[in-house]
């Protein structure tokens, strides 16, 4: 018997019950626990509604906010990759790339077809709204970073230039962002939670 549509959609949405379950490396602001992806994506939507005038170009903020809650979806099969993880990061796009072929055609073919071409717009990141998007999913861990204390920096003896090159993208959707995360990285330089190793001249 075929599946109707609805019961579609509702597999799918029990199905991304799972992204409750994948812990990531960044700690609560209050340094508790680690958040979850389902945790992440919100706070990534909340950030892009109230951010959205920082933005450098306009942006349809309704795209933008799915396209957050949407990107990590196939770490429920591929797993959170951190961000620091050379290794980790030699096979993640293999990994996501078929995660997302069993994730979303759980939905009905024009759904699976729409959030597919949302997830390939932030991969991508050559749009507005993906930059824009990459610019909140950047500066959301450094923001629980600098609350917590560099507790997952310290953990993970994280230097500079790797803060640095995981942002150098990040001015491409806000400059006054990227200005606002760069002086958050400098204090927690000082404060010995990012280590000062080799820094790159700008």
């Amino acid at each position: 018997m075929e599946q109707t549509r609805l019961q579609k959609q509702m597999d799918f949405i029990v199905e991304m019950d799972k992204t409750k379950q994948i812990v990531r490396q960044t700690y609560l602001s209050d340094g508790s626990r680690k958040e979850n992806d389902a945790e992440h994506a919100w706070h990534l939507a909340l950030m892009t509604y109230l951010l959205r005038e920082y933005a450098e170009k306009e942006i349809d903020i309704t795209k933008t906010m799915l396209m957050v809650l949407i990107h990590d979806l196939v770490e429920i099969d591929a797993g959170d990759t951190y961000a620091y993880d050379e290794k980790g990061n030699l096979d993640k796009e293999e990994r996501e790339k078929k995660a997302a072929a069993r994730i979303f055609p759980i939905l009905p073919i024009d759904q699976a077809q729409e959030l597919q071409k949302l997830w390939e717009e932030f991969e991508e990141n050559q749009t507005p709204e993906a930059k824009f998007a990459h610019t909140m999913d950047n500066l959301q861990p450094l923001l629980l970073n600098d609350a917590s204390g560099g507790k997952s920096w310290q953990e993970h003896q994280v230097e500079l230039t790797q803060v640095l090159k995981r942002n150098e993208h990040t001015k491409e959707g806000s400059q006054v962002l990227w200005d606002y995360a760069r002086e958050c990285i400098d204090k927690n330089v000082e404060r010995g939670n990012i280590r000062l190793v080799n820094i790159p001249k700008e």
